[in-house]
């Protein structure tokens, strides 16, 4: 008795189960728009005007939030991440920190660690860039990135 109902059950009806695959899909979908807008995008623009340096052993750093950038070229001028080919503000040695300051409220209201990001010219002499270091560490930031690229672009 169970066994023609097992028979039954398993003689072909003729038509094959078919799975609807379009609720998946709109899944993705719906799945892929939400990663999209809740992604943000970081992005360091860089400053034509700056010829960054090459260094052999260069690495990629890790973590891109919290950066200050700040651009360094070689005659001694400063100037914020924009630099001045992009219309960017020129700050002189006294308006380094409160930049950097602006910059590091903001980045500690967004609760990140500021760091700064020297995107030093290759010609540029070091003692600009301890200017702007000095300016930083009056103002608690303590990290330092340095721009350079492992190979000539």
């Amino acid at each position: 008795m169970a066994s023609d109902r097992l028979r039954e059950a398993s003689r072909d009806s003729g038509e094959e189960a078919e799975m609807d695959m379009s609720p998946m899909i709109d899944m993705v979908f719906l799945l892929l728009i939400f990663f999209i807008v809740v992604s943000t995008p970081l992005v360091v623009k860089m400053d034509k005007a700056v010829d960054v340096p090459i260094a052999k052993h260069a690495k990629k750093s890790e973590d891109k939030h919290g950066r200050i950038v700040l651009n360094v070229y070689d005659d001694g001028r400063f100037a914020n991440e924009n630099g001045i080919t992009e219309g960017g503000e020129l700050l002189d040695e006294g308006e380094i920190a409160r930049y950097v300051r602006e910059q590091a409220e903001a980045h500690k209201d967004l609760q990140r660690t500021p760091r700064l990001h020297l995107r030093g010219d290759q010609e540029a002499v070091f003692k600009h860039s301890r200017t702007a270091i000095r300016a930083a560490a009056e103002v608690g930031v303590d990290q330092v990135v340095f721009s350079c690229f492992p190979f000539k672009k």
